[in-house]
């Protein structure tokens, strides 16, 4: 291993079986809007790396991607669906649900209380990080209305405030306090992030979004190292009302774990900072208008046993629930910010196509500030099913050669007899307006850069062959 690369955290959460529905007809899983998996691994491949297989996490590079969904002409949410073939796994169906939040003009939304919580440690100097973060907050800066409030808390072996929160006018002070940013010293992040919850209670009210947005590699060396002593210890001061984003910087060591379950506790979302591009889509575009329209969502499947005889989750591994925690209010799940999508997909294998329902999804949440418990089903029918995959829509097209991609990548079983040719002759199928979109074309030079490097061997071939591979065989991996 690289040195330099040998610092880095990830867990892996495995990847999911095939279910026979006769044993189990339910899939219930916690909505997430989290990207950061597909950000790191596309600052590896443009590096000349492979991101390593336990860094890949699907949902979150099929989540990256705009799929154009309907947003709902009434009420806060909108199921969409669409199944065709599997190009890959033979006798097999893609199954395509998206959930689509309300969307509200610009102009609606509520005043932003913001507190930044900088990582300004040692580690921070490593890759010019803290110098992209300094960049990336510039980019936020002019983005900032009169009414929205920042701050800036930054820690090393303690923290202080660098800006008390200032109305979003003030650019010039803010822009200073940014500039004062030098690194150094050993990393308190538990002590820095206390500060800024502190600090955005004083300042959060109904009428403003408030969130403590954690910048970090995710490096602790002093204070608690995990998310859950971290949350021990700033308790009372954590949540009621104010939600935390966490945004990860560096590559040489990176603590993508820590980040990703700071994230989960704090009902937050989860991003990764490679270069200013993602800094200007995420922090000047997303951050600011992310305004909370759903806590603790669910999404539950439910097939007919009649009609579906197997099926399979891509990704969500560390995001699955038990059935019954679907009508739990104490599980916690994924908020949902306006205007923002959840998408999943499933292999599923059709018993019998005759006419009616083969499934139904339900989406459970609760509204922010009352807390109401929400529910909104949809029935699945052979109306959502095309019969071949140049049939299926752009959108759905694209959600499975980034699902596929992140398979490959991630060394899964069902994805051993797919190639990257495979996927870049798909990629073929997409109009030619959407291959501009600069998302999607960088998208097919990741997928070629990482046709060039992977030079890994199907490690399933000595007790598995290919030659001799079924689709309805459910080996069991180790």
């Amino acid at each position: 291993t690289n040195k330099s690369y040998s610092d880095m955290y990830f867990r892996y959460y495995g990847t999911n079986p095939t279910i026979d529905t006769s044993e189990e007809n339910v899939s219930t899983f916690s909505a997430t809007p989290d990207t950061a998996s597909y950000t790191i691994a596309k600052a590896y491949l443009s590096q000349g790396r492979l991101p390593p297989e336990a860094a890949v996490r699907v949902e979150e590079f099929i989540n990256t991607f705009d799929y154009r969904y309907r947003a709902p002409k009434r009420g806060d949410f909108n199921i969409d669906a669409e199944a065709f073939p599997s190009p890959n796994r033979r006798g097999y169906h893609v199954l395509r649900l998206g959930i689509k939040g309300k969307t509200e003009h610009p102009s609606q939304r509520k005043p932003a209380n913001l507190v930044f919580v900088i990582d300004i440690s040692a580690s921070m100097n490593k890759e010019k990080r803290l110098r992209l973060v300094k960049k990336s907050l510039q980019l936020l800066v002019n983005r900032l209305k009169k009414k929205d409030i920042l701050a800036i808390v930054a820690f090393n072996n303690d923290a202080y405030t660098v800006l008390n929160p200032t109305p979003g006018h003030d650019k010039g002070r803010i822009r200073q306090a940014v500039d004062s940013l030098k690194a150094g010293k050993a990393s308190n992040l538990q002590r820095g992030l206390l500060l800024g919850y502190r600090l955005a209670r004083k300042h959060h009210d109904r009428s403003k979004t408030s969130r403590v947005v954690l910048v970090s590699d995710g490096i602790v060396t002093k204070g608690a190292a995990t998310a859950e002593k971290i949350f021990q210890a700033i308790g009372s001061q954590a949540g009621r009302g104010v939600y935390l984003a966490t945004v990860g910087v560096g590559q040489g060591n990176y603590n993508d774990r820590l980040l990703q379950q700071l994230a989960r506790r704090g009902n937050g979302n989860y991003t990764y900072l490679g270069n200013l591009a993602d800094a200007r889509r995420l922090l000047a575009n997303k951050l600011l208008t992310m305004q909370l329209l759903a806590k603790d969502l669910k999404i539950q499947v439910v097939f007919d046993k009649t009609r579906i005889s197997r099926f399979r989750l891509l990704g969500y591994e560390s995001r699955m629930l038990k059935n019954e925690s679907f009508r739990s209010n104490r599980r916690d799940a994924g908020e949902i910010s306006t205007g923002h999508a959840v998408t999943a997909l499933y292999e599923i294998k059709f018993r019998s196509r005759k006419p009616g329902r083969f499934a139904w999804v339900r989406i459970r949440y609760k509204t922010p500030g009352t807390d109401k418990v929400r529910f909104l089903r949809r029935p699945l029918t052979n109306s959502t099913v095309r019969h071949t995959f140049s049939k299926a829509s752009a959108s759905a097209k694209l959600s499975y050669i980034v699902a596929t991609f992140a398979e490959k990548l991630r060394g899964s079983y069902w994805a051993r007899n797919v190639q990257y040719k495979d996927l870049l002759a798909l990629h073929h199928y997409l109009p030619s307006r959407w291959m501009k979109h600069r998302h999607i074309s960088e998208l097919h030079g990741l997928i070629k850069a990482a046709k060039k490097l992977d030079k890994r061997g199907d490690k399933f071939e000595s007790r598995l062959p290919l030659a001799e591979m079924t689709f309805d065989h459910v080996p069991i991996l180790r």
